[in-house]
């Protein structure tokens, strides 16, 4: 029977929030009582993805004869939903006590509580069977982790895609240089026709390619999650029925061969996190997006990227039993309801702001953030209570990646509320987490986006054959 990690109050408690209890603070706390008790046994978690690509966690967790072992399965659970849309998955090892194997599997199974990520994963993801082996943790397979030095190429003419729900943005670039860019605006999410995609896209990129003597490389920065240049799952398309989806996946593939040049598509998280690797010149960099929903990526300390999702959205961050549900995936404290535009229509209520109706969400955005401009008490609290989500968050994240710099960005950030959000997190940090304080930076996109842009980062994707 699964019993209810010890949840542990913040320091910091967030002035909307009193319920709020943080992941990590809970992981630590579960942690210590393993190693007071004597250590523990072993719990490996291995994530196998296309390719060969598996990475392999190992943790400790109670000995099976220990008075509060149910608080396994509940550590455990918790694990691999962080994992899985951290880094994906079709296949799960599950390497240790086998109540804890047996657990995940029927958790995350097609009629099990995880049922949402089960279809999800196997059948949108990587288009299988999603299946988890309980084993030993010596059976789990070696770690084989995949990282590809994609990106920072300026030889060349180039031209940089950034796909996103209201506009797409082109650039043309020569040897480092945008010396042309333009927004145009697109409506993708209500297209039914995976051709006005492509003709849309095509005749961005023909007109971006005008203004060179030549085009060498394409590159494209676009949300959702993309497998070897494949959407395999991407809100832009969400408007295209199943039966036609297909050519939505090979979309890029037929511009690549149309065009006579490398080309190469990934989630715009990662392009994020690899333009402000490229102004820092340092590696280690998580980018957080605080937008319509919440977004991710990373670029390894190596200055690489890696083929996980970064699907910070779905992950969870908040351990309360009372925490809000996503509507999707029907999963409870995680990210997007935390750090994005729908935590500011969550607290607006408990702020004493009333919500425009008849609107755009990013209108009844904007007209919060006007509150908040203007010094609305309950409009402070808003963003302070979601700066101290963000510490915490970025706490959890650390235990998870190699992190030197968090990039915040999103539109979340605008006006005051980019500062105040990161005020609240450096001071979580500072107060709950000194040790990651002195080595983790927190940045505004203005500190690093003057030098290099998401554009240019997203054409120097592809290198020249």
């Amino acid at each position: 029977m699964a019993i209810t990690l010890r949840l542990i109050r913040p320091g910091l408690v967030p002035p909307l929030d009193d319920g709020f209890r943080p992941a990590v603070l809970a992981n630590h706390a579960f942690l210590a009582e393993v190693e007071a008790s004597g250590g523990g046994v072993p719990l490996v978690l291995g994530l196998e993805r296309t390719g060969g690509s598996l990475s392999r966690v190992e943790t400790r967790v109670l000995a099976p004869d220990h008075p509060r072992a149910g608080e396994n399965l509940h550590y455990a659970e918790r694990l691999l939903k962080f994992l899985l849309w951290q880094r994906g998955a079709w296949r799960v090892y599950v390497g240790g006590p086998a109540e804890i194997g047996q657990y995940i599997r029927q958790c995350y199974s097609a009629i099990g509580e995880r049922a949402f990520d089960y279809h999800f994963m196997g059948e949108r993801v990587y288009r299988t069977r999603f299946s988890v082996v309980v084993c030993t943790p010596e059976d789990v397979p070696p770690e084989r982790e995949i990282e590809r030095a994609l990106g920072r190429h300026l030889d060349g003419y180039r031209i940089g895609l950034d796909l996103g729900a209201s506009d797409l943005k082109v650039a043309a670039v020569v040897n480092g240089e945008a010396i042309y860019t333009e927004e145009i605006v697109w409506e993708p999410q209500k297209q039914r026709d995976p051709q006005v995609h492509y003709q849309a896209i095509v005749a961005a990129i023909r007109k971006a390619a005008s203004k060179m003597p030549r085009l060498d490389a394409i590159g494209v920065s676009s949300a959702g999650i993309y497998v070897d240049n494949r959407p395999m799952v991407a809100s832009l398309f969400r408007g295209v029925p199943d039966d036609r989806y297909e050519a939505v996946r090979n979309l890029f593939l037929r511009i690549r061969d149309e065009m006579g040049v490398p080309l190469e598509v990934i989630n715009d998280g990662d392009v994020a996190a690899l333009a402000g690797s490229m102004s820092l010149g340092e590696g280690g960099v998580l980018g957080i997006a605080l937008g319509s929903s919440q977004a991710g990526g990373y670029v390894t300390t190596a200055g690489n990227l890696l083929d996980w999702l970064h699907e910070l959205s779905f992950c969870p961050i908040d351990y309360n039993p009372a925490a809000p549900i996503d509507e999707w995936s029907g999963d409870r404290g995680c990210g997007a309801l935390y750090l994005s535009q729908q935590c500011v229509f969550r607290l607006a209520p408990r702020a004493g702001i009333r919500l425009l109706t008849g609107v755009t969400d990013a209108e009844r955005l904007k007209a919060v953030q006007r509150e908040l401009e203007a010094g609305h008490e309950g409009a402070v609290k808003i963003w302070e209570t979601m700066g101290i989500y963000l510490g915490y968050a970025i706490a959890h994240y650390a235990d998870f990646y190699r992190i030197r710099h968090v990039l915040v960005l999103g539109r979340c950030t605008s006006g005051q509320g980019g500062p105040l959000l990161v005020s609240r997190a450096r001071q979580v940090l500072a107060t709950e987490f000194p040790e990651l304080a002195a080595q983790i930076e927190i940045h505004l996109p203005d500190e690093m986006g003057r030098r290099v842009g998401q554009s240019i980062a997203a054409a120097s994707l592809p290198a020249l054959d």
